[in-house]
């Protein structure tokens, strides 16, 4: 088998069992080591399905040796990854339309009305998440490509997600994989947002109930920067492209909270061990703090709660050293959550 294949099975064998050396006999992985106290044979079955068929363990001379029949996984067409990616374009294109005012389930060619919104929004969602899927590849992760979520809103989706399907080993790789989602989604959301905000009309506030977005500091910076002489009687109307990018933005904060497996949780888990659980309880406490003002912030504070989790799980070697340049991605992560967060992202 491939030198690559057999190299990236043994680093993810390495987290189950102390290897002290390996050899290859036609399909048939050789391990000689030891297994690790608290795993089972099983589990690394489980885990390593479908590359791994069988694994079994021998005694020998100081060590034991370990026996894995391989199958080279078939590269197979991700139809639901596909599926899904497709519907959500729809959704976002429709959402588009509706917000421009235009009718698509009566007249479907205007449809094409929502293609600023929907590329921008999917541009942004769909980087975000290679990030991650990149940065696994680079570290031996087994990782699924991007799973789309189209949904009936006024947005068309409800984002995008990656799973992991294999233990992440190190401090480094966690941080690495957590933090290239939130900077690659918002080095394309900024520039959105500039061009959003450029093609955006200027509108006079009149009395009257309505919707007004909540302001960031990024969003601040870049309406003063270009519109540096907005009267307080005035608003913005933005663009789709603009209001994408603020979309963007959002899920980009929300991400980016330092609570359980949650963007944020990661990278905060990477930098400060067992410790981050304290942080992760006061960031889920903040939120709902935050919900007295805006139900949003509550409404996400249940669903990391009961989905996400607030623990992080651990990783093996939580207490090896990390390099000047991981803490300098943890403090880039932390600049673009303050410059994104929102207090309270939907007023009246």
């Amino acid at each position: 088998m491939e030198a690559e294949f057999i190299k990236e099975i043994v680093y993810r064998l390495s987290y189950w069992i102390q290897i002290v050396r390996f050899s290859t006999n036609g399909n048939q992985l050789l391990v000689e080591g030891y297994l690790r106290p608290g795993f089972t044979l099983g589990e690394i079955e489980r885990e390593m399905r479908p590359v791994v068929k069988s694994i079994r363990q021998t005694p020998g001379f100081g060590v034991d040796i370990f026996t894995l029949e391989l199958s080279r996984p078939r590269v197979a067409i991700p139809h639901l990854n596909l599926i899904l990616f497709l519907a959500t374009i729809l959704t976002t294109l429709l959402a588009g339309a509706l917000m421009q005012g235009y009718n698509p389930f009566r007249a479907p060619l205007t449809l094409i009305h929502g293609f600023p919104f929907s590329l921008t929004l999917m541009s942004i969602l769909g980087v975000h998440e290679l990030g991650h899927f990149l940065l696994a590849r680079k570290h031996h992760v087994e990782a699924t490509l991007p799973y789309f979520i189209p949904a009936p809103t006024f947005i068309g989706t409800f984002g995008a997600f990656i799973k992991m399907r294999s233990p992440v080993q190190r401090r480094e790789a966690l941080l690495e994989i957590g933090a290239a989602g939130p900077l690659a989604g918002f080095v394309v959301a900024l520039p959105a947002l500039f061009i959003g905000l450029y093609l955006s009309n200027i509108i006079t506030v009149g009395p009257g109930p309505g919707i007004h977005l909540g302001d960031s500091l990024i969003m601040k910076i870049a309406t003063h920067f270009i519109y540096p002489d907005l009267r307080p009687d005035q608003d913005i109307l933005l663009h789709p492209v603009g209001f994408a990018a603020w979309i963007g933005m959002l899920v980009t904060m929300l991400n980016l909270l330092p609570i359980g497996q949650l963007d944020g949780g990661h990278i905060a888990y990477a930098l400060l061990g067992r410790r981050a659980e304290k942080i992760a309880w006061l960031a889920l406490t903040a939120a709902l703090v935050l919900g007295i003002k805006s139900p949003n912030w509550l409404v996400w504070a249940l669903l990391v709660f009961f989905l996400v989790r607030v623990k992080h799980p651990p990783v093996y070697d939580e207490t090896a050293p990390l390099r000047r340049r991981d803490y300098l991605i943890g403090i880039a992560a932390l600049i673009i959550f303050i410059l994104t967060f929102i207090p309270v992202p939907f007023k009246n």
